[in-house]
Order: structure tokens, then sequence, then C-alpha cells
């Protein structure tokens, strides 16, 4: 399986990770909240607008594309910080994290 296609599947797990943990479910930004310069787009979407909108759509593309990847993926930390923050349950913290890591790792080495 090459790198794009384990990619591809992360991104599946991560998807539906976050639909077990309720955090699919979020509203489209509109065009102007994409224009953001901030890391995650911090001053225009919730984290899980970016994780659905942005991040999984990105890598997706960058996926089907067989394109290189990014020098560096360290979202998880982040994930974490506002799962723990936002008291959605332990167990799936637990889960969307681990998910994330696994993209994280996935772009990071390779």
């Amino acid at each position: 399986m090459t790198v794009h296609q384990q990619l591809a599947k992360a991104l599946e797990e991560l998807e539906a990770t976050l639909k077990a943990a309720n955090l699919w479910r979020v509203e489209e930004p509109s065009p102007a909240d994409f224009t953001s310069q901030q890391p995650f787009c911090v001053d225009t979407m919730a984290l899980p607008q970016w994780l659905r909108f942005v991040f999984i759509q990105r890598l997706r593309a960058l996926a089907e594309a067989k394109a290189p990847m990014p020098a560096k993926c360290e979202v998880a930390p982040a994930v974490a910080a506002y799962l723990q923050q936002e008291k959605v349950r332990a167990s799936d913290q637990l889960l969307v994290v681990r998910s994330v890591e696994r993209v994280d790792k996935l772009v990071t080495e390779n």
C-alpha cells in the first residue's frame, strides 16, 4: 500500500472517529472564513470545522493527486487541547487524537 493510500485510509478513519464523537456535523464555513491567516483558522472557524473543511479536504486532495507530503504535520496537540477544553468525553478524545496522530505521522514521515 502506498503512502497516499495509507493517508486516504487514515483520513477515512479520522472522519469516522469525528462522526462517532459527534464532531462532524458542523456548519460549513463561509468563503471568507477560509482566507484566515491564523493557524487552524482559529479566528474564523471552530476546530471541528477546520478539521472537516480544511485539514481533511486538503490532505484528501493531496492523496488523490499523489502529491508530495508537507514537511511537517503536528495537528494532534491542538486537537487534544481543544477537546479537553470543550470537555468532550474522554473516550472520544482518545480516539480522535489517536486518529489525528496517525495522520500527522504519515504526513511527517513521508
